[in-house]
């Protein structure tokens, strides 16, 4: 197993990792990572735009933005295992698999990302995904994403 590599990624490299930008860029800060597994977070907030309309009294992180930001994550591990950085390439979602809500995230949450390698290809990856609040999960789910050209 690869040594583990501690808070490498600030804000700054998110973006350039990304090419999401606000409102859209969902990881705030990556923890660790290792060649297979990546630990990031989402601190969240009650500034972020969707909770004006999800729900109005009972605000909840929709579930597509938890996958949306581990999925966000995966591309980090994705960009720095492979050697991506640099190359014009990016990582684009394909599918998702077997998505399961099981806690709700409010504002005020530490989200904490974690996704891994199932299957690394050149072309095509397929990531497991993990959100947590603490030891509440929040969110599972299965996903594979496409490695392309901008």
């Amino acid at each position: 197993m690869s040594e583990e590599t501690e808070l490498v990624y600030d804000t700054a490299k998110i973006l350039a990792a990304l090419p999401h930008r606000y409102p859209m860029l969902l990881v705030d800060r990556v923890v660790s990572f290792t060649e297979e597994e990546i630990h990031a977070v989402k601190a969240v907030s009650f500034n972020e735009d969707f909770f004006q309309g999800h729900f109005p009294g009972r605000p909840i992180m929709p579930g597509v933005l938890q996958i949306e930001a581990l999925a966000q994550a995966a591309g980090i591990l994705a960009i720095e295992s492979l050697g991506l950085a640099g190359t014009g390439k990016l990582v684009y979602f394909m599918a998702i698999e077997e998505a399961k809500f099981r806690n709700p995230v409010t504002p005020g949450h530490l989200l904490d990302l974690r996704a891994g390698f199932v299957q690394k290809r050149s072309r095509v990856c397929k990531f497991w995904g993990k959100a947590s609040i603490g030891d509440k999960v929040t969110c599972e789910v299965n996903f594979t994403a496409m490695i392309a050209d901008a």
